[in-house]
């Protein structure tokens, strides 16, 4: 949840390491600081609140002529948000500096054998514990000291540590949180996240969990968890750092929303071949898909939305059982899951904890497994035995827009290859939903019309307490990912419910000025939305009704406004009507003064249980 970053090399640190905060500062944002080593001293600077707070800090106490230091921007989980409890922090000699994202399950007990041994515990964190195991196993080799604290820790961790004992050296390791190693011409850094390297270089390396590396300006040793020496794979970013930048845009979700017709291109073009799906190079082989006995998807937040459309359309084209299922809750059920089975991960960071957690028990059940994961190299992609990459590119504003797409459209193309694996598709009608689907970035570029109505709709809504989202089959699941949307961005509650189900409950909710927005993109379902459109309008709700029913109007007695949507197959029709929702939410949120790109409590990934 946290970002970190570390610099070693022959020029100023500071400006580096605040830029490459900046570039995370999706991950969380409730404290910054950092820590420089300048002439045989450690020098800590550290605020609550944003980044820009901690730049002003900075011009006050600098300058700064330190060539090697760590950074970081807190997401907070133990302890408040606040000076003292905002990273790096110092072990109780103040000669070591640490950087922490993840959670120290076990830091109770070491914090009372720490306090036993004399050391004096200053913060509310689990981090701090870190700096002092760090300080007691120090004993001048920096390698041999995290790899003796990392023994005595349980939980999820990506660590980056400065001594001042060692001008000019960090030293990092990693367990279940991202942490890459970005090589330079003469200098280096470590990130959490490759746009915060991107400043020094376009080479990196993913470390592996318990390696330990040793970094100082230009170069690196990298061993494992036994101490062996480590040959690492440098890979290289092939995206232009333009695209984790606004463009001109006032907020990174809006230009999001707009690249969505490229995100859903650029993830299904490449996979299309003699007008058919092709995924068996990624893993996804036809003997795969055809031997699953029951398919499990499992996620979380948006990446779940998608996944609930993924099991409806994989079920209809397909035929074969799935189930979805949130990967905190899958993970501790006794999921019934064995070597029959396929289980498909998503996740936009491919570093969700939970559901890292959820992949690892599905392998473990002998079942075979698929990610659909956006950023590459990430540890739910290298651990699959397929993966379906979405080429959405990085996806800065914590809300999702493109990278939610992105995975609808992988997932369309998985549940149209398992229909002909498995014999339930011919070629030819596969190819008809292949030509379908390959119709959706265009329909997606009309569908970006609707700004300017969403806008006005926002500003007559805005003020509004309390929403609620209906609708039925495909509907229902994109209005699961709508109030999503709405709530996380803008505060408002927000509920989704199937339409069917109004009457079992939800509609004791609905009182005059309520407003409920509709979805009815399904043809053979729409006469029974509005059945319960007109049930809600009767106890005198406002209505928004998006469809593409051509022969609907707007009438007052079914809705207050209507949205158009392109008409495409109701099983693909999330992809459209989706995309109104999220103005809506961004607009709305803009009108009632929230941060549209960083909302508040949330982080971008969540590498946390």
């Amino acid at each position: 949840m946290c970002g970190i970053v570390g610099f070693a090399g022959s020029r100023s640190a500071a400006p580096l390491l605040l830029q490459g905060l900046y570039r995370l500062e999706y991950r969380g944002y409730d404290s910054a600081g950092m820590a420089l080593l300048e002439q045989g001293s450690l020098r800590v600077i550290k605020t609550r609140g944003r980044i820009a707070n901690l730049e002003e800090k900075l011009e006050a106490e600098g300058p700064f002529s330190a060539c090697c230091g760590i950074g970081h921007t807190r997401w907070a989980t133990h302890g408040e948000p606040s000076d003292i409890n905002a990273h790096p922090h110092i072990s109780d000699n103040g000669r070591v500096a640490l950087v922490h994202n993840g959670i120290i399950e076990n830091y109770l007990e070491l914090r009372e054998m720490l306090q036993k041994a004399g050391f004096t515990i200053r913060t509310q964190t689990d981090s701090e514990v870190v700096a002092h195991l760090f300080q007691m196993y120090y004993q001048g080799d920096a390698v041999a000291a995290l790899g003796e604290t990392v023994k005595r820790l349980r939980g999820s961790y990506a660590l980056g540590v400065i001594t001042a004992d060692a001008p000019g050296q960090l030293v990092c390791t990693r367990r279940d949180n991202p942490l890459i190693i970005g090589l330079g011409q003469g200098e280096t850094m470590i990130a959490s996240d490759i746009p915060a390297i991107l400043a020094v270089t376009r080479e990196y390396i993913v470390l592996s969990d318990y390696q330990v590396a040793k970094i100082t300006a230009g170069k690196i040793e990298i061993v494992d968890q036994w101490g062996a020496p480590v040959a690492p794979k440098i890979e290289r970013v092939t995206w232009d750092i333009s695209a984790a930048e606004k463009g001109g845009y006032e907020h990174f979700m809006m230009k999001e929303i707009c690249e969505q017709p490229k995100a859903v291109q650029d993830t299904i073009t490449p996979r299309l071949k003699n007008g058919l799906p092709q995924l068996a190079e990624e893993g996804l082989t036809d003997d795969m898909l055809r031997k699953a006995r029951t398919i499990h998807i499992t996620a979380c937040g948006s990446a779940l939305h998608a996944g609930l459309v993924g099991k409806q359309l994989l079920e209809r084209l397909a035929r074969v059982p799935v189930s979805a299922q949130v990967a905190s809750e899958f993970r501790y059920g006794e999921p019934i899951i064995g070597p029959e089975d396929l289980c498909v991960v998503i996740s936009q960071s491919g570093e969700t904890a939970d559901t890292l957690a959820a992949l690892r028990l599905a392998k473990k059940k002998g079942a075979q497994t698929v990610a659909v994961v956006n950023v590459v190299s990430s540890s739910i992609a290298r651990e699959a035995d397929g993966v379906l990459y979405t080429w959405a590119g990085p996806e800065i504003s914590v809300a999702t827009t493109k990278a939610y797409s992105a995975q609808l459209a992988a997932l369309y193309l998985m549940a149209i290859r398992t229909g002909l694996a498995r014999g339930t598709l011919g070629e030819e009608e596969a190819r008809q939903w292949c030509k379908q689907v390959g119709e959706l970035p265009r329909l997606l570029e009309q569908m970006l019309e609707c700004r300017e109505q969403m806008q006005h709709l926002a500003s007559l809504y805005a003020n509004r307490q309390s929403m609620f989202f209906i609708g039925r089959g495909t509907d229902y699941s994109a209005c699961q990912e709508a109030s999503l949307k709405l709530k996380e961005l803008s505060y408002i509650h927000s509920e989704a419910y199937a339409a069917g189900e109004l009457k079992h409950g939800p509609i004791s909710l609905i009182e005059p000025g309520t407003l409920v927005i509709a979805l009815a993109c399904d043809p053979t379902l729409t006469g029974k939305t509005l059945s319960n459109v007109k049930s809600v309008k009767a106890r005198g709700a406002s209505v928004i009704l998006v469809t593409n029913d051509p022969a609907l109007r707007e009438n007052p007695e079914f809705c207050d406004h209507l949205v158009r949507a392109p008409i495409c197959p109701p099983l693909l029709s999330p992809s459209l009507s989706i995309l109104p929702m999220q103005l809506l939410g961004y607009y709305t949120a803009v009108m009632r003064g929230c941060d549209v790109d960083k909302p508040r409590n949330l982080a971008k990934s969540v590498t946390v249980e």
